[in-house]
Formats: C-alpha cells, structure tokens, sequence
C-alpha cells in the first residue's frame, strides 16, 4: 500500500479562491472590505515569517491587512492598549497576536482582551466555549477547522470512525478532539487523546482509524505505530538542522512520512499539508467576522 497525499496547498487553494470571491462580493455589493490586524510582539524570527505570510495572503486575497510590530521589551499596558484601540478601529474586522510573546507578557489576557467578535483565531474562552457547544454562529480555530476541511474535501468521513489525537494544546489538540465528536455532519467520530502523560502511547495509536500528530516531536509517530490504513494528519512543524540544504535545515513533521506512508491510506506532508490549511482559515475567518460586524448574511 501507498498512501494517498492530502495535498494541503491545492485544498487552501480552493478555499482561499472562495474567500476572494467573498471579498470581491462584499466590496461590490456593500461596499466593505474586511479587515485584519496583525500584531507582533518582539524579533522572533518564526514569528515575523508567519506574520509575513499572513499579511501576504491577506493582500492577496483583497484583504485589508496592517501589521503592528511592538519591541520585545514591550510591557503589557502598552500591548493592551494596543489591543483596545484594534477594538475600536471599525476598519479592522480580525485581531490575531502571534504567539509565543516574550514571557513578560500574560498571554491569556491579551486574547481575553480582544473583543470577541474580532477573535479570528478562536482563543477567546467565548469563542472556545461556543465551539464546544457546537455552536457554529462564531470561529473556530484556524489549524483544527482546516484539519476537519482537508478531511471533509478528502471525502474522508470521520462518522463512526477511532480518532486519535496526539497532543493535548489549546491551540490544536483540545479543540481537535471537541470538532471531531460533535453531533454534526463531517464529525461523528469516537476521540481518544494522548498526552505526555499517557502510558503506552503505541496502543491508542495502533487502534486509530484517523491519526493525528501534534506533539512537535520529529519523525515521533513510526509505522509501528499505525494501523493499515489509517488516515494520517501530521500537524507538527520541525526545523533540523541539514548542511545539505541551501537554508541549512529542512523542515519535517511529528511523522516518520517515509516509513508511514507505506500503510496509511492517507496521509499529510510537511510541509504543504496542514500549515497551507491554517493561514486559509484565518482569511475564512477575517471575512466570516466582517459579515458577523457589519450584519451580512
């Protein structure tokens, strides 16, 4: 068996040509454009690359989009206060603050402080709490949501289906594990989660009829690990250090892809899998959270 490659670019390629159409819809028919504000806090090189790509895209798709930069020795009254006056610019529509910021500030209180209705990464306990409950009125988180679409345009039906996931975060595991076991079309699944803390970890995993790695350990997840036939989403991004590379590192997942994508039926790259997905739900989620402001069905 070799498994089929989930091709992440081509489906946020599909998605992304269906948010400029939204866009170009709303510029025509109401004369508004969406709005997206970008703050990043400090020189993290990863961070200003993914801020980078997001403000890209966002020109690209006909999305208004600034980029706040603050020091990395910013405190977390100037950080707030930056955030209150995002949530009164009516031009902006989407707030996101890169993460991880420098550790002098409370991160939890930053998203707290982001009006709800501007939380296009769904960190925001009203958001998370909606989502929970299944209610789709408001966001759901950019990596998870573009996992279950990749899923959904895959024809990949998780209904009556083992998940497994592997990673117990905020940002992808915990809201994995809630979008897959709703009552609702494209979830349905039964879901066990993983963690550090869970012993033999080989004997959930060998069980998972849907597999999904987000731990940020490199090649962690083996074909030992998998049964024949799974259906295999890598979410980790890891960067190794490679002299044979023009950039001196090559980047890889959570999965040994080589050795897994003998027996899985379906499977993710790293990268051009999930990371595409993410940036994609974003732009879903600036448009969505314009319409949600300015009353647009």
């Amino acid at each position: 068996m070799s498994a089929k490659i989930i091709d992440g670019n081509a489906i946020a390629k599909e998605i992304n040509q269906e948010t400029a159409m939204e866009v170009a819809v709303l510029a025509r028919n109401h004369s508004v454009q969406p709005g997206l504000a970008v703050v990043i806090i400090g020189d993290n090189p990863a961070s200003q690359v993914y801020v980078g790509m997001k403000v890209k895209k966002s020109a690209e798709l006909g999305i208004y989009s600034v980029r706040k930069s603050l020091d990395k020795n910013a405190s977390q009254k100037e950080v707030l206060e930056l955030i209150r006056e995002l949530n009164a610019d009516t031009k902006i529509h989407g707030i996101l603050v890169q993460s991880p910021p420098p550790p002098q500030i409370d991160e939890e209180a930053v998203v707290s402080a982001i009006n709800p209705l501007k939380d296009v990464d769904c960190f925001h306990h009203e958001n998370l709490g909606k989502m929970l409950a299944g209610d789709r009125s408001g966001f759901l988180p950019c990596t998870p949501h573009g996992i279950m679409m990749l899923l959904e345009r895959s024809k990949i039906d998780p209904a009556g289906k083992h998940a497994v996931v592997l990673g117990r975060s905020n940002i992808v595991g915990k809201p994995m594990m809630a979008l897959l076991v709703q009552k609702a079309k494209g979830a349905n699944a039964t879901v066990t989660v993983c963690h550090s803390m869970t012993p033999d970890i080989a004997h959930y995993t060998k069980q998972a009829d849907i597999l999904i790695a987000a731990i940020g350990k490199p090649g962690y997840v083996t074909a030992s690990m998998v049964k024949k036939g799974a259906v295999v989403i890598d979410v980790g991004i890891n960067r190794l250090e490679d002299p044979s590379s023009p950039k001196g590192y090559k980047l890889v997942g959570d999965v040994n892809y080589d050795e897994v994508a003998r027996i899985a039926s379906h499977i993710t790259p790293v990268p051009g899998g999930v990371g595409p997905m993410t940036i994609a739900m974003l732009m879903h989620n600036a448009v969505k959270a314009c319409k949600i402001q300015k009353g647009i069905k």
